[in-house]
């Protein structure tokens, strides 16, 4: 995958777990909280690092972290700072969990977790889930969806994407070919081949294979596939396309449309701020500004986000 490593987040130098559990400590006790002691030590440290603050609270004084700043913070401010708390695949099962639990099913989550991860990115989002949930993530999603997104979507989290390995030129001008044949070339189209040629490739492979594509056909695999296949299965084809391309671009674009209309999807905006912060949250950031000629910090800014969870966003984001 097109994944730079520029995260926004690295964690401290001198790091003490034990002090930072203090801090949190005398943070939430006595009257009122002091959320910008919580804000300035859980945004600037790393996930692992908030693990270890998690033990050193337990160790301490006998108390689980978490529940006690739900206890202290709400609304969405509390969403980012357990999303925070939370190891990266726990936080993203409990994302998955919950846009399938109840009545209907938030495809547009499901398209962004498991169709924008690597292959062992995947393998641990399913391990945890099914130590979460007591049942395999498969199995949940094939209850929730149906048709040929159903069958993408469990060929990527069944892991049947090759590890990334060299490139074959050869066989990424055969598989263009079928690509080709599948779709334009015929009436009608045959999803079943963009399924089984957009989940069992490498990334790197998948570059290749659309760039011979493009000498084929004329044009790109992502015009074709918005010609040529509609709906969810249409939007999962594109997200996997548009990050094999350039990751950040696509997280860019899905931030951007999380705060334009009637409303913030605060969850997404959250998901992915939280989640990207120590992979690629930079490069988002740069690829924001160019696409929309304004920086991310400035509209989450202005969005909707009120006060400390406007606050905790912005520290993850690092400076302009």
């Amino acid at each position: 995958m097109a994944t730079v490593h520029e995260p926004t987040v690295v964690g401290v130098a001198h790091f003490n777990a034990a002090e930072d559990a203090a801090a949190l400590r005398g943070a939430m006790k006595g009257f009122g909280t002091d959320e910008d002691a919580i804000i300035e030590i859980l945004t600037s440290r790393s996930n692992a690092q908030r693990q270890a603050i998690s033990q050193a609270f337990t160790h301490e004084y006998g108390r689980d972290i978490i529940e006690d700043l739900k206890s202290e913070l709400g609304g969405h401010f509390e969403d980012v700072i357990v999303a925070l708390m939370l190891p990266p695949a726990e936080y993203l099962c409990k994302e998955l969990h919950h846009c399938m639990e109840g009545m209907g099913t938030d495809e547009k989550v499901l398209v962004e977790i498991l169709c924008t991860r690597t292959k062992k990115e995947i393998s641990e989002i399913v391990e945890a889930y099914e130590r979460l949930y007591n049942r395999p993530l498969a199995e949940h999603m094939c209850s929730e969806t149906s048709g040929d997104f159903r069958r993408l979507l469990t060929l990527i989290v069944t892991g049947a994407r090759d590890e990334e390995a060299g490139v074959d030129q050869a066989r990424a001008a055969e598989a263009a070919q079928q690509l080709y044949d599948a779709g334009e070339a015929k009436w009608g189209t045959d999803e079943e081949i963009f399924n089984k040629i957009l989940a069992h490739e490498s990334f790197a492979q998948l570059r290749a294979i659309f760039e011979e594509y493009k000498n084929i056909a004329g044009r790109t695999i992502e015009q074709a596939i918005k010609a040529e296949i509609s709906g969810e299965l249409s939007e999962a084809l594109s997200a996997i396309v548009e990050c094999v391309e350039n990751a950040a671009a696509w997280f860019a674009k899905r931030l951007r449309s999380s705060m334009q209309g009637g409303g913030t999807e605060d969850k997404a905006l959250i998901r992915i701020i939280v989640n990207r912060s120590e992979i690629d949250l930079a490069a988002i950031k740069r690829e924001y500004e160019s696409l929309y000629d304004k920086t991310l910090q400035s509209d989450v800014a202005q969005g909707e986000t009120s006060g400390d969870y406007r606050k905790a966003l912005i520290a993850l984001l690092g400076p302009a």
